[in-house]
């Protein structure tokens, strides 16, 4: 079986190097190991480095070259409308401190189809109306697609970083980490 080990994102897909497609919903696309079957019977052993999300069109490269595109799939979800927009955002604020998954339109949010979100979007003064549709909720910055070790020397493995590190420069140093996320990374992933 042919492992997958690098995503190919949709812009750089070249059409005639895909051999197959899989449909995948939202959770699937985050794996990083699973094994995989395509419409057409290819089978692929996923095995991804780092935590990431397979997006819509874009392919999983197989060990000689070959491609196997990403398609979403329809999934049961909740389409949230408000007559003002001010309720659309509140119900945004409360899904974001929720860490609840969303896919945020023009016009409308897109959610997870359970009692407990239909009822959170009702309490907002919002109809929330069963779908089917692909979902592609926003990336959490929680979850950025990067580890980044700290300048070479030893971390404690602990989340207080109230204590003193003696390492001959100040910890109040900047980093990009090119997911825009604004936090300070120290060379471990936390999960939130």
């Amino acid at each position: 079986m042919p492992s997958a080990t690098t995503i190919v994102r949709r812009p750089a897909v070249k059409p005639d190097r895909v051999v197959d497609t899989v449909v995948l919903d939202h959770a699937a696309r985050t794996r990083r190991h699973a094994h995989l079957r395509g419409e057409a019977g290819t089978e692929i052993h996923l095995d991804l480095d780092m935590e990431t999300t397979v997006n819509d069109g874009d392919a999983l490269r197989l060990e000689d070259g070959r491609l196997v595109q990403v398609k979403a799939a329809e999934e049961d979800l909740l389409e949230v409308r408000a007559e003002n927009p001010l309720r659309l955002m509140r119900l945004a604020w409360h899904l974001g401190s929720s860490h609840g998954l969303a896919e945020i339109a023009a016009d409308a949010i897109y959610i997870e189809n359970t009692p407990a979100l239909a009822e959170l979007a009702r309490g907002q003064g919002c109809v929330a109306t069963p779908v089917r549709r692909p979902f592609r909720p926003e990336q959490s910055v929680h979850h950025c697609d990067h580890d980044h070790g700290h300048h070479g020397h030893a971390h404690h493995r602990h989340h207080d970083h109230g204590h003193a590190h003696d390492h001959g420069h100040a910890h109040d140093h900047g980093h990009d980490h090119g997911c825009g996320c604004g936090h300070h990374h120290h060379g471990h992933k936390h999960d939130h």
